[in-house]
């Protein structure tokens, strides 16, 4: 009889062994940023909304690349034109403000 271990209750970063969890579990619920772009103004909304939240530069940028590819598979063009967009803004505003120091 082989004792298989069970899943942590937090985030290790790791799968354990055997498990049948996702690699790609939220061991953060509360940190996750929900991405919405049904309609045009759900998309501007996200886009905001993730401009404007106290998370480092790279997180911004993968959760509008997030946005833009899923926007792009479901036909949604004018959707990712935005959130590609709005990688565009983050990413300048991020150039000029590691230029001044």
């Amino acid at each position: 009889m082989v004792a298989i271990a069970k899943d942590p209750k937090t985030g290790t970063g790791k799968k354990p062994k055997g498990s049948g969890r996702r690699l790609y579990t939220d061991e953060n619920p509360k940190d996750t940023v929900s991405i919405k772009f049904a309609t045009v103004a759900d998309a501007q909304a996200t886009a905001r909304k993730v401009k404007r939240i106290n998370k480092p530069f790279a997180r911004k940028i993968q959760i509008l690349t997030v946005l833009e590819q899923r926007a792009k598979v479901a036909g949604k063009n004018k959707q990712a034109q935005i959130a590609k967009k709005a990688k565009e803004d983050i990413r300048a505003k991020h150039k000029t403000k590691t230029r001044k120091t």
